[in-house]
């Protein structure tokens, strides 16, 4: 698939998915935000793809919506605020839902929608100088938007999560790194190769094993208790012992190799 305002590069199963439009910043425009739609929902079926890495052309990595996009639809009642409403947010449900972990690596500025589809990731990594803010309180719409107000609490606690959302603060990646909102913050030239380090020891692990725990770990950020989350995990075990994958890490952790997953399920 040939994308406008998307840049889909492939290294074997970790595919770098690249906003593409460094003239507008990366500004979500009506077309970005659709493709972005079209990319996630192919993700569900694709097994080859096993870790997204998701990062900015230029010199940011979003700068939020693209308020000058000419192909933006008016708000002409609240029925069709809501279907263009649910084009921003549901969004960030679809990168929540897909099988593959997703890796943001940040630069320059992550602002408002850009700052929401980073939070969307499952791991942010920074730049050093990185900003990043909810900008939707600066302009008038609630600071909860596109995932925001579910996302910050969770990473960064309820008194920095208010901060953010009821002002539209910057937070630096210095600040970001200290309260959790990142897992690293590097200098601007190692962003990549930091980037594709923890993709590697994604795609190290057993396929399914690494999907089950994506699926098991942020079902149980909302879990009803520990039985809930006890049950969920107990599942996914049996299942990677049933495929082999247990079988296999063990013989080859023994035989001092590297695992060759599916090896076991396809009866060798």
């Amino acid at each position: 698939m040939r994308y406008e305002t998307l840049l889909i590069e492939k290294d074997g199963p970790v595919d770098w998915l690249t906003l593409n439009r460094p003239d507008a910043l990366n500004a979500l425009s009506r077309r970005m935000v659709g493709e972005l739609h079209d990319y996630f929902d192919r993700l569900q079926d694709d097994h080859a793809v096993r870790v997204v890495v998701m990062r900015g052309a230029g010199r940011m990595f979003c700068a939020g919506l693209d308020m000058k996009d000419p192909e933006r639809e008016p708000l002409r009642d609240a029925d069709s605020g809501m279907i263009s409403q649910r084009r921003f947010s549901g969004l960030v449900m679809k990168m929540r839902r897909a099988p593959q972990p997703l890796i943001g690596l940040l630069h320059g500025y992550a602002a408002g929608g850009g700052f929401s589809i980073a939070l969307g990731c499952d791991v942010r990594i920074a730049a050093s100088g990185t900003k990043m803010n909810c900008a939707f309180i600066k302009i008038g719409l609630s600071g909860c938007e596109m995932g925001s107000s579910y996302h910050l609490a969770r990473l960064v606690g309820t008194s920095n999560a208010a901060e953010l959302l009821y002002t539209g603060r910057f937070v630096d990646a210095e600040r970001a790194l200290a309260i959790g909102l990142v897992s690293h913050v590097v200098a601007a030239d190692e962003l990549d190769a930091t980037g594709k380090a923890l993709a590697d020891d994604m795609v190290a692990t057993a396929p399914l094993g690494l999907r089950l725990t994506k699926e098991a770990f942020w079902a149980n950020v909302d879990a009803q208790g520990l039985d809930a989350a006890i049950a969920l995990e107990d599942r996914n075990q049996i299942l990677t012992v049933s495929n082999g994958d247990l079988a296999e890490g063990i013989a080859a952790f023994l035989d001092k190799r590297q695992p060759d997953w599916g090896r076991r399920a396809a009866g060798d």
